[in-house]
C-alpha cells in the first residue's frame, strides 16, 4: 500500500480485479451468489494464484519459480 496520492497505491488491487472481470466474470453468468463465490475462488486458488505468469519472477509461474528455487538449492552442496 502506497502513500495517499502516490501514483502506486492500488495498482496491485486493481491490476488483480481487472484481470478477474475479464478473465472470469465477463465470460459467463451466474444465477447464484454461490455460483460466483465459488468461481472466484477457484479462479484465485487454481490459476491467479499458482499458474498465472508473475513479471516479477521472471514471467514464470510461481509453481515454476519454487520448483526451480528447490532444484537449484538440491543441486548447491
Amino acid at each position: 500500500m502506497g502513500s495517499v496520492g502516490e501514483a502506486y497505491d492500488n495498482a496491485l488491487c486493481e491490476s488483480f480485479f481487472a484481470v478477474l472481470e475479464c478473465e472470469l466474470l465477463a465470460r459467463r453468468r451466474f444465477a447464484f451468489h454461490a455460483e460466483v463465490r465459488m468461481a472466484t475462488f477457484s479462479f484465485i486458488e487454481a490459476w491467479y494464484n499458482p499458474a498465472r505468469l508473475h513479471s516479477a519472477l521472471g514471467h514464470r509461474s510461481p509453481m515454476t519459480y519454487e520448483k526451480e528455487k528447490q532444484q537449484a538449492a538440491a543441486a548447491d552442496p
